[in-house]
């Protein structure tokens, strides 16, 4: 990958990526999957449970995050590229962690 993405896996309780390896569409899940194993993000939580579910049934490769908060994000890895969906993940997980930041602030 050409661009850095910060990923902190401090709000995620458990990413589950689930995927069929023989069929075409793949690639991405698979990139993203190996991404979110890599030691530095994995160190950003080392309660995260990272599942790969891998099937050979035909299914379209899916990725289910679920935060510490009961949320949950699904993408479905076939219409996503491995960036998109390291950013989205970003995304919301940077969004969660100032939500709690200004939660903490408020409360003494």
């Amino acid at each position: 990958m050409a661009s850095k993405i910060r990923v902190v896996l401090r709000p995620v309780k458990s990413i589950l990526v689930r995927f069929c390896p023989f069929e075409p569409n793949v690639e991405s899940t698979r990139k993203f999957l190996q991404c979110i194993n890599h030691k530095k993000i994995q160190a950003t939580n080392r309660n995260c449970e990272v599942t790969a579910d891998v099937r050979h049934d035909g299914s379209e490769p899916l990725i289910d995050v679920m935060f510490a908060d009961g949320d949950r994000l699904i993408m479905k890895g076939a219409s996503l590229t491995t960036q998109e969906m390291l950013t989205a993940l970003g995304s919301r997980c940077d969004a969660k962690d100032l939500k709690e930041e200004q939660k903490s602030k408020k409360s003494p």
